[in-house]
């Protein structure tokens, strides 16, 4: 199947509609019927403004989440209408992928 990986970036500490914004798209995700959205956190980076976000013992709050997903055409025209009416602003990454299942259930190659 083709589609696209969408990578959705935000740090820990981010909320929306009183969870984190993670969780709240995980959420999403699974209300629009996607096959699954897997979240990362990553123990180092730097945004946009070149300030380094990290993981500390002590300060989690400031550490770089991925949410990942991997959808259709239409699954990823719904997420980004979905994100734009409740005007998130998000940095991602939308990259054309192939896609599916492997194993007896599954299509392959």
């Amino acid at each position: 199947m083709n589609g696209y990986r969408i990578s959705l970036f935000m740090q820990q500490d981010q909320r929306h509609a009183h969870q984190p914004l993670a969780d709240w798209l995980v959420q999403l995700a699974r209300e629009l019927g996607f096959r699954g959205a897997t979240v990362f956190a990553a123990s180092e980076g730097f945004g946009h403004a070149g300030r380094v976000h990290s993981a500390h013992f002590f300060e989690l709050g400031d550490q770089s989440i991925e949410v990942v997903m991997a959808v259709t055409e239409a699954q990823s025209k719904q997420l980004f209408e979905r994100l734009a009416l409740e005007q998130l602003k998000l940095f991602y990454v939308c990259a054309p992928v192939e896609f599916g299942v492997t194993g007896e259930d599954g299509s392959g190659r």
